[in-house]
């Protein structure tokens, strides 16, 4: 018997409180106890109260509330509850971090994490089986389109687990932004119906709005070719760019090119020579957009790099070899300067297709998904992984079901805007998921694979590599906690099947392209879980955030092509650049979309910074303040290192770094 000391704390999140009455009983390895006080929780409030229990409970292990209701059932979001019992007990912490609802009871372990080994109190492991079995009720896979990861089973976010909700406020910004980028864009397309659309200056009607200082940048020498170079290193999309080790088979050099081809094998030999692939795109039929057919291609592109650092185009060859066109004609700085631009207009567009569909969907989305569907489904909450990656997964189901209703609606962003919306994309992305390899996901490896380590002024591979590092430690901290050899690893059934509902089930078998089954070290499962964090954060920033600077500018990464690819260089005129770029309706629906995926959120959490304590302990808490402090170590770095250059990167400082997949 004694006198407990105990503290409610409620969500800061808008409708986060609630006018329901919550009871709460303390349970103990002797007893159980009822509490007589019954509380009304306040939004943002911790309460804090004092309750004697006249029999004796031992140390706690549960405490398990319900919320009663009369005629409204008002949900309420729980943070966590904590309890300092009498004596010599200590404080016991016990996360909720979800909304309460319905008039059921909600048992909450203690928070200590513990493994299915390591839970001999029976109750611990039938809570962990139970908790399991009602979550894969709820958290159902379904197969979106067919040869991509599975998704949550869900038609629209309604229909999601309150849990993975955006929160009121965090719903109302983003639906009151939608609304108000509409309005713009109806603004701008009345604006020019008053003026010419027949030059590149065209689009400087369309061109207000907030805008960074990089956008503006963008805005004035997006012809510049250093500055169309510069992007495949460190622009909206870093991915595809790769070292040469020989002459690509499909860069088909015509009699007259000796010269090139000299120039080429000079750069090969010396190893300065890159090249930019976009062959994913051969043969995907382009969309039509209220009955215009577009257009597609898939251009190559041969860059050198100069001793500086900066990276020079040297040829682009906007469509592959094919029978009808066996020798398809290159495009050179040197040819006259609007068969240059288009060339390039080319590439940039295509470069936008991947960069949406393959690197920044796929790669990011919905693996991000898949991480937290497997999760919820495998992973108990007391499961020392789960306490680690949940943070990493808050918003992912619900920004996901938006953009795949965007995706699928006819008179949707896409489908009016985009050369590969409408159907194509869906041929894309299974295209890029027959391709996608466990070694493409983990920068170390991916880096290595591209030949771009070492390279002074590949600024995404430096900040990537050094957030990997950094994550791999902070990971390898906490699962030192739990893991201490890898016979624990092998042994964890939940663990294990995590992994194989991950690869064989969300990924659709993707063993044969490197994921594991199993994990069979500490070594294996410290490098899976910086993966699913690093995508989840950094990965997702890099190619997020980086788009409103990149591609809001419509003449930098054209999202769409309304005329076929030229065949010759002399007949391109201004009518010819013009008529190939998007036109205003379509310029205006990619701002839009820019626009309202590329900006920071305003409930933004940076990576590291979660205030979800999921985890109780003065271990695990101190190894994330180390993590922690590492992050602001590397953003003094950064900035320091941004001041001296002309454009900063700085989509992986980490106080740019949203905590999950959210927009």
């Amino acid at each position: 018997m004694g006198r407990y000391h105990i503290q409610v704390a409620t969500g800061a999140w808008l409708f986060s409180g609630s006018f329901n009455r919550v009871q709460l009983w303390l349970v103990g390895e002797l007893g159980e106890a009822e509490l007589a006080l019954q509380l009304r929780p306040a939004w943002g409030q911790v309460e804090a109260f004092e309750q004697d229990v006249s029999q004796d409970l031992g140390p706690l292990q549960f405490v398990k509330l319900c919320k009663h209701h009369s005629l409204v059932d008002d949900a309420w979001f729980c943070d966590r509850i904590t309890v300092q019992g009498p004596g010599a007990f200590r404080e016991a912490t016990f996360p909720c971090y979800r909304w309460v609802q319905g008039q059921g009871v909600l048992t909450l372990p203690e928070g200590t994490a513990r493994l299915a080994e390591e839970s001999t109190l029976d109750e611990f492991q039938k809570h962990r089986e139970k908790e399991l079995k009602e979550r894969q009720l709820i958290y159902c896979w379904s197969t979106w389109k067919e040869g991509l990861p599975l998704t949550i089973a869900a038609d629209s976010e309604k229909d999601l687990p309150p849990d993975m909700k955006f929160h009121g406020g965090k719903r109302l910004n983003y639906e009151w932004t939608e609304k108000t980028g509409l309005l713009e864009m109806i603004l701008k397309r009345v604006y020019t119906l008053l003026n010419s659309w027949d030059s590149l200056e065209a689009f400087d009607q369309i061109f207000w709005g907030p805008k960074s200082t990089l956008c503006e940048k963008v805005h004035q020498r997006w012809q510049d070719d250093e500055l169309f170079g510069y992007q495949f290193l460190n622009g909206a999309n870093p991915m595809l760019l790769r070292r040469s080790t020989s002459l690509p088979s499909r860069l088909v050099l015509p009699s007259g090119m000796e010269e090139l081809r000299a120039q080429l094998e000079k750069e090969l030999q010396n190893g300065s020579l890159f090249e930019a692939d976009f062959i994913l795109l051969d043969g995907i039929p382009a969309n039509v957009i209220q009955g215009e057919k577009q257009y597609l291609a898939a251009p190559l592109v041969m860059l050198k790099m100069e001793p500086s650092g900066k990276l020079l185009p040297m040829v682009i060859q906007i469509q592959p070899p094919n029978a009808s066109c066996p020798t398809p004609p290159l495009f050179l700085p040197s040819d006259p300067p609007l068969a240059w631009l288009l060339a390039k207009s080319w590439v940039r567009n295509s470069d936008f297709q991947l960069q949406l569909f393959q690197y920044h969907v796929l790669n990011t989305h919905m693996l991000a998904e898949v991480i937290a569907v497997a999760t919820m489904r495998c992973l108990p909450g007391l499961h020392p992984v789960f306490k680690l990656l949940i943070p990493h997964t808050r918003y992912s189901m619900d920004i996901n079901i938006r953009g795949r209703t965007h995706f699928d609606s006819d008179s949707g962003l896409f489908s009016q805007a985009m050369n590969t919306g409408g159907g194509p994309h869906v041929q894309l992305m299974r295209r890029a998921m027959a391709k996608l390899t466990y070694r493409s996901l983990c920068p170390p490896d991916d880096l290595a694979d591209r030949g771009l380590l070492g390279i002074p002024s590949a600024l995404y591979a430096h900040d990537a590599l050094r957030l990997w590092e950094i994550i791999a430690r902070y990971v390898e901290g906490i699962i030192h906690l739990f893991y201490h050899e890898d016979d624990v690893v092998r042994g964890d059934p939940e663990l294990q099947a995590w992994c194989r509902e991950i690869t064989e089930v969300g990924l659709c078998q993707a063993q044969d392209r490197g994921f594991p089954v199993s994990f069979q070290s500490r070594a294996q499962l410290f490098h899976f879980l910086t993966m699913c964090i690093f995508r989840c954060t950094a990965q997702h920033a890099a190619i997020n955030f980086s788009q409103h600077d990149w591609l809001f500018w419509v003449l930098n990464a054209p999202c769409t092509m309304r005329m076929p690819p030229p065949t010759t260089k002399e007949d391109v005129t201004m009518a010819t650049v013009m008529g190939s770029l998007p036109d205003v309706r379509q310029s205006c629906l990619q701002m839009l979309c820019v626009r309202q995926v590329g900006r920071q959120q305003p409930d933004m959490v940076p990576l590291g910074y979660h205030t979800e304590e999921y985890f109780s302990g003065p271990e695990p808490k101190a190894i994330l303040r180390q993590f922690q402090a590492d992050l602001d170590n590397l953003e003094r770095e950064i900035v320091a290192r941004n001041e001296q250059l002309d454009i900063p990167y700085e989509y992986l400082k980490p106080s740019c770094i949203e905590n999950s997949v959210a927009i």
